[in-house]
């Protein structure tokens, strides 16, 4: 089981053994923001929550992942012939066996027949997965579809009687500090429980959980055991679910993350409907506006994303778009920093437009830009390297704007690059990663994934290797 996983910042993620949930209640009246009051009296203090908890405990399971995998048993005194002459070789230390690893997490039926948002860290690499319901009902489930990029699954009740219990979507973007929150989930597997507290923060979008920095923050109690949980308003709709947490010691310390409704909006939109998620591709690198960034644009203070690059032939450059224009908003909304302004996109449903208010040549603008899917401008040609060379275990691809699309890259970039390695390979001993763009070879432009196939043929006493990773370029040499 994977415990929780420490990053920088001391921020705890919970993971595979382990998760949380929360919920999200907005304003005290069932409308949103209708009118936002605090308590006024005694009799007001003494308000309950359990209508609400009532209504959407039924749709908040327990999910149970497990999966099979090969650990040797390994003795050192099985080496020792001393011991071979009492034992022989009947003994099966060092032999594989199989052992079943499982994982708890938690979950939230969103549809009528079963269909269920979890997070994709909770079902990663699981064979099988079986949820239980809080009326104690266990079911299997089939895995529809798992998106690690916003750390969100979507799981399918199998053989069920239809007309499970349901949360309805709500609309994360209403959410504001300060929304009274509740969280349901199983924290450390001890069985289905309610926490309340606050909106801390919205649009918190450096957490290190997932591609799509953008989540809500809030002090309701979660703890490891309870992701995939839901986040619900007043009214009882679901506007997150949770998939993090901020500890130093694994517990909960007041601050946690939920991937906002709006994002599961379109993870389940595409389970519908073919199980593949696209996205929208602006073809446009941005950066964030630093201070000194500012003060030279004659700023009054750091806003909007910077234009630092614009593909030819992109819906950036349709849209004129330039390098050095501000982007401030999206269809009215500010963004603060380019993750942010991927969110906002990457909510929005392909076909349609956005508009983006755009601070050009010292005047602000509206441009009108087309959400498209990123284009395959070249056959993806991919392929497995064998034989003998470092590239042996590596899978490659020729480079275009859809395929760097799936692999969060710039789409700027040309060439072949990796997208798998074989754990164990010789790629992986020479220390290519996913995302790296093989330029040379002994001196030689790699232009494709066929020319690199051939030049692995080849049988150099030193392979010499240039590789793009993350902007800049690398050289390695491994002896033939």
């Amino acid at each position: 089981m994977r415990s929780s996983l420490s990053l920088p910042l001391a921020r705890t993620f919970a993971a595979f053994g382990l998760s949380f949930s929360l919920l999200v209640a907005g304003p005290l009246a069932p409308a949103a923001h209708a009118e936002t009051a605090v308590p006024q009296s005694a009799a007001q203090i003494k308000l309950s929550f359990a209508p609400i908890v009532k209504k959407v405990a039924p749709a908040v399971v327990n999910v149970y992942a497990s999966r099979v995998v090969a650990q040797r048993r390994m003795s050192p005194f099985f080496n020792d012939p001393f011991f071979r002459r009492f034992f022989g070789d009947q003994g099966d230390f060092g032999q594989p066996r199989q052992r079943v690893q499982r994982s708890l997490g938690s979950g939230v039926i969103i549809s009528s027949d079963g269909i269920i948002i979890t997070n994709h860290h909770v079902i990663k690499d699981a064979d099988e997965v079986r949820v239980a319901l809080s009326d104690r009902r266990e079911f299997d489930c089939d895995i529809v579809l798992k998106d690690e990029r916003t750390d969100l699954a979507v799981l399918k009740i199998k053989d069920g009687s239809g007309d499970f219990p349901h949360i309805a979507f709500g609309d994360s973007d209403q959410l504001a500090v300060g929304d009274i929150v509740l969280a349901l989930g199983n924290p450390f597997g001890v069985g289905q429980t309610v926490t309340q507290g606050i909106v801390s923060a919205v649009a918190r979008t450096h957490v290190g959980v997932s591609d799509y920095q953008f989540f809500i923050q809030t002090d309701a109690s979660i703890n490891p055991g309870n992701s995939g949980g839901a986040l619900v308003d007043m009214a009882g709709n679901l506007v997150g679910i949770n998939s993090a947490i901020y500890s130093r010691s694994g517990g909960s310390n007041g601050i946690g993350f939920a991937i906002p409704v709006n994002m599961v909006k379109l993870i389940a939109d595409a389970a519908e409907h073919g199980g593949t998620v696209r996205r929208p591709w602006v073809g446009a690198s941005l950066q964030a506006v630093t201070a000194d960034i500012a003060e030279g644009m004659g700023l009054d203070r750091p806003r909007g994303v910077l234009v630092t690059r614009v593909a030819k032939g992109s819906p950036a450059e349709r849209a004129n778009l330039r390098v050095g224009d501000l982007v401030l908003a999206v269809d009215g909304v500010p963004v603060e920093d380019p993750n942010a302004f991927g969110y906002r996109l990457a909510t929005k449903r392909l076909g349609t437009r956005s508009e983006l208010t755009v601070l050009s040549d010292g005047r602000e603008v509206k441009l009108d830009i087309a959400l498209e899917a990123a284009p395959e401008t070249v056959p993806r040609d991919t392929r497995e390297i064998g034989g003998r060379s470092p590239f042996t275990g590596a899978t490659v691809a020729n480079l275009s704007p859809a395929v760097a699309e799936e692999l969060a890259m710039s789409s700027d970039e040309e060439g072949v690059v990796v997208v798998d390695i074989a754990p164990g390979s010789p790629a992986e001993r020479v220390g290519l990663r996913p995302g790296d763009v093989i330029l040379t070879i002994n001196q030689e432009e790699v232009a494709s994934t066929r020319e690199l196939a051939s030049l692995s043929r080849s049988r150099p006493n030193v392979w010499r290797v240039e590789v793009s990773r993350e902007g800049r370029v690398l050289r390695f040499a491994v002896r033939g």
